[in-house]
């Protein structure tokens, strides 16, 4: 193994994803390839600035493995994931992040190097929605590469990772990713012999892509580079820039070659939208729905002054909101939309008509809530079944009303009415489903 052919095979797996993948080859070019140091650098890294890798690792992976895990690198740089972890535990960001990208990448076509982490249930899931499913899954689950743009936090995690390696249950972890992405054996296409030096076992049966141990600090040994340091706060908000502008150009060069899977646009169509807070957003229209207005009309010629002062008036505002109780939305997160509504309905002097639905309206409703009165929903309700978005809007053609708007919180995937009603629609989405017609907010 010398080090022309190893950058030789990175730059074949690069053309050849810019001619089968366009939007990911075009991303991967931003990325320039660098050899790191074997002692931090186990398979690959990135830092939104460069793409590192281990040689070693390189040469032991298929051409079509190499395409996965160069586009898996670029995705994590295009997707931002360096800049929205926020409050959360680092792991089990990096975890969530993998399982985000991995079966975008498996719909495109590209084979996953084994020790990939691919759980298709998370299939079309963004990071945040997929992070608070890990609670009880992180413990069995490690990824395969190294993000490398901010810092771990000892107090939080510190010790975890050598517990798990020691403990009992770490040889389960390998069996599970193995079961769901079989390594080849050594007989199969050519290569397999290669394959030996990426895995090694340990004392307690866990197998290991590399002897180098997770998360070292390196400062490099003449043999590749040492390991980055983690972006400042102004290197963050940079390449989100960037990286918004370059994901944007890319896709609209694949979607012009025909060349851009239905999962990835939709996906990165929710990801180049305005990230403002939805609360943000949500206060926002519905501010620009109430109707305070000056009047200026003549007053009254009893009161014997011919001028005419600008006075405020406000109407009521009558808000409809409906929930979707089919179990794709959890009890909290509908908690803190309801929290939001009740805050909003006082500073706008609006009523609410709740509404929950799931294939059908839920036993009970509607309930009404004056601006003084607080927005909640009853502690007993049925739902958990299917989604169809119909029943809210046709009761309300057979009240023969019209709201000022209705507010739709929900994971937009049901049946939606075939005609846009008259009214202002907002629909407040968890997931990357698109809606037909509406004001969409991203629930982010």
């Amino acid at each position: 193994m010398d080090r022309q052919s190893i950058e030789h095979k990175l730059q074949a797996a690069r053309t050849r994803l810019i001619l089968d993948k366009p939007f990911l080859g075009a991303l991967v070019l931003r990325l320039p390839l660098v050899a790191a140091s074997p002692r931090w650098c186990r398979t690959t890294a990135t830092d939104a600035r460069k793409f590192y890798y281990n040689p070693t690792y390189i040469h032991g992976l298929r051409n079509d493995e190499l395409q996965f895990v160069l586009a898996h690198e670029a995705l994590h740089c295009a997707l931002s994931h360096f800049a929205r972890r926020g409050h959360r535990l680092k792991r089990r960001w990096d975890m969530a992040c993998d399982l985000a990208i991995n079966p975008l990448l498996v719909d495109e076509g590209l084979t996953p190097p084994p020790g990939a982490l691919v759980m298709k249930e998370f299939a079309g899931m963004t990071a945040e929605e997929i992070y608070p499913c890990l609670e009880e899954l992180d413990g069995d689950m490690e990824t395969l590469d190294e993000h490398v743009y901010d810092e771990e936090q000892p107090h939080q995690e510190g010790g975890r990772r050598e517990a798990r390696a020691e403990g009992e249950g770490g040889g389960q972890s390998q069996v599970r990713n193995r079961q769901r992405n079989p390594e080849p054996s050594e007989g199969q296409g050519g290569d397999g012999a290669r394959r030996k030096p990426q895995q090694q076992a340990d004392p307690s049966g866990r197998q290991q892509p590399l002897e180098t141990p997770r998360g070292e600090r390196d400062e490099g040994d003449g043999e590749g580079a040492p390991r980055p340091d983690p972006l400042a706060p102004d290197e963050v908000q940079q390449l989100t820039v960037q990286w918004q502008q370059r994901t944007a150009s890319a896709a609209q060069q694949a979607i012009q070659a025909g060349k851009m899977g239905g999962m990835m646009k939709r996906l990165i169509d929710v990801m180049i939208q305005p990230s403002l807070p939805w609360r943000m957003l949500l206060a926002r229209y519905t501010s620009m729905l109430a109707r305070d207005d000056y009047n200026y009309s003549r007053p009254s010629s009893r009161r014997g002054d011919p001028a005419i002062f600008p006075s405020l008036r406000s109407a009521h505002l009558d808000m409809v909101v409906v929930v979707d109780v089919s179990g794709s939305v959890s009890d909290r997160e509908m908690g803190e939309f309801l929290a939001e509504i009740d805050a909003l309905k006082s500073q706008l002097r609006a009523s609410v008509t709740l509404l929950a639905c799931d294939t059908a309206l839920a036993e009970g409703c509607p309930w009404h809530f004056e601006a003084w009165e607080e927005l909640k929903l009853p502690v007993h309700i049925q739902g958990g079944g299917g989604t169809s978005f119909r029943p809210p809007f046709e009761w309300l053609d057979r009240a023969d009303r019209q709201p000022d708007v209705l507010i739709y919180f929900t994971d937009a995937r049901g049946t939606f009415p075939a005609v846009e009603p008259h009214y202002p629609v907002l629909w407040l989405v968890k997931g990357s489903s698109p809606v037909p017609w509406g004001q969409r907010i991203q629930l982010n």
